[in-house]
């Protein structure tokens, strides 16, 4: 009997993440396709390879920097959801209406926008590159056909990591961690690849490594902009605290294990890219690591980018949804979203409600259309988060001296990565400005009416006892520490 009762247990999300996993989550993350199709732009902006890899060393030191912040804030605010978390925590108690909105926005942004869009975009980039390796069998397939063909392998694609998603813990932690493999494997045919180029003396385009670097401050500023773009991710394993073994240790050993992989991985690669082809011929390809493949590695070789980028972008894909549908399960625990969200499958003990949700939300990115726009209108608002997270950590020295900190940063960290974000939220406005902006400011102010009128005044509607009824019934999810009688 006893032991029945242990098997049922308590309906919560588990703790299934080892440290192999924390740093499996942030490497899917951090490497999604960029640095496979498009790692162009902070080389056409500094100018020079020199300065290029400078740029993507200080960019890696500097996300090095902000997770430790964050892990940090991890063990002060032991939940997940990390920037969500940590402005509940942080600015909640000083005003109850203003004090919930910048976590409100956060979760508005991030759950209903942001990362749905960005798991679209990867998924369409998965089918992109799934396809490429039969391109001869399909050359005479009419483009309108082709792209069909691409969407619904997307589709398909969307509801495979859904259901993964879906499933187990333990089996996104499995596929997860073949994945996070094989792209670092790719990676390292990258660097294989180069290191064998440069060993047989083509090394003509690193001669006199800083002829050309821009004296521009604006080319500098959109130089780190750009690369500092290319490490986004660094926050993965704060989002999913509450599924890490030993968050208090695992959260701080996983980022000091992964962001200093990818720094070396992005560097080499770079340098890499930089050794075959020149600036001119990197802008023009629609792939830089393909046209890169087709002139320094044997064609028989010549699958094996395409297949990295498919495998990268499925398995950055799964580990984005996996991040957001935890958010969206933080953020119904808080009343931020529709309580639902934060149930948890009575069997499965995943949080299915939100992922169903997610899942629905990628698709209707992925059938709308134009989805780089939708990203790019919301992006900069992440460094805005960044920042409020510092602020929080701040605050947090002050408001809560006695909370258990395993280690402590040094203060001039979470100041120094505050200013960083302040210059990375008001450098596209400054030096790009675009009604897009203007777009992600009506977007906001349509949550803090949402928020108004749903969280803070608590209207009531028949709408949402119907959707927690039918979602209830449609993924068998009941309240959290609740028994199956």
């Amino acid at each position: 009997m006893a032991h029945e009762e242990q098997t049922v247990g308590k309906v919560e999300l588990k703790r299934e993440l080892g440290l192999f996993s924390a740093v499996s989550i942030i490497l899917a993350v951090m490497i999604g396709s960029g640095i496979f199709v498009s790692p162009t732009s902070a080389f056409e902006r500094s100018g020079s390879v020199g300065f290029c890899l400078i740029v993507w060393i200080s960019c890696g030191v500097l996300s090095l920097l902000g997770a430790l912040a964050f892990a940090e804030l991890s063990t002060v605010v032991p939940r997940s959801g990390a920037e969500y978390a940590y402005f509940i925590e942080a600015f909640g108690p000083l005003h109850h209406y203003a004090g919930q909105i910048p976590a409100f926005t956060c979760s508005w942004i991030y759950v209903m926008l942001l990362r749905p869009a960005e798991v679209a975009v990867i998924i369409l980039t998965f089918a992109e590159y799934s396809v490429q390796p039969f391109s001869g069998y399909l050359c005479n397939l009419p483009s309108d056909s082709m792209m069909t063909l691409k969407k619904l392998i997307a589709i398909v694609a969307l509801g495979l990591i859904t259901y993964i998603n879906l499933v187990s813990v333990k089996l996104y932690v499995k596929v997860q961690n073949v994945f996070t493999v094989c792209k670092v494997v790719a990676c390292m045919v990258v660097i294989g690849g180069g290191i064998w180029w440069l060993g047989s003396g083509q090394v003509e385009l690193l001669n006199n490594p800083f002829r050309g670097t821009t004296t521009s401050a604006g080319n500098i500023a959109l130089a780190f902009y750009s690369g500092l773009w290319a490490y986004d991710g660094w926050t993965s394993a704060a989002i999913v605290t509450e599924e890490i073994q030993k968050p208090e240790v695992n959260i701080l050993r996983s980022t000091l294990i992964a962001v200093p992989t990818i720094t070396v991985l992005y560097v080499s690669m770079n340098l890499m890219y930089m050794a075959a082809l020149t600036m001119s011929e990197m802008k023009s390809a629609p792939a830089v690591a393909v046209l890169w493949a087709d002139r320094v590695l044997p064609s028989w070789m010549g699958f094996t980018i395409p297949l990295g980028v498919a495998l990268s972008t499925f398995g950055c894909a799964l580990s984005v949804q996996f991040s957001v549908s935890r958010l969206c399960f933080v953020a119904g625990r808080e009343g931020h979203v529709p309580r639902v969200f934060s149930y948890v499958h009575m069997e499965k003990m995943t949080p299915a409600a939100a992922v169903v949700f997610q899942g629905i939300l990628s698709l209707a990115c992925l059938l709308l259309g134009d989805i780089i726009a939708l990203i790019e209108f919301a992006s900069f608002l992440m460094w805005v988060f960044y920042g409020l997270a510092m602020i929080s950590l701040i605050i947090m020295r002050r408001t809560k001296p006695d909370a258990p900190r395993p280690y402590t940063v040094p203060i001039v960290i979470p100041w120094m990565v505050l200013i960083i974000s302040i210059f990375l939220s008001v450098l596209p406005i400054v030096y790009e400005p675009s009604l897009k902006y203007l777009f992600a400011l009506a977007f906001i102010l349509c949550g803090i009416v949402v928020y108004h009128v749903f969280v803070y005044k608590k209207i009531r509607n028949t709408l949402s006892a119907k959707l927690t009824y039918f979602m209830q019934a449609l993924c068998l999810i009941v309240a959290p520490d609740e028994k199956e009688d």
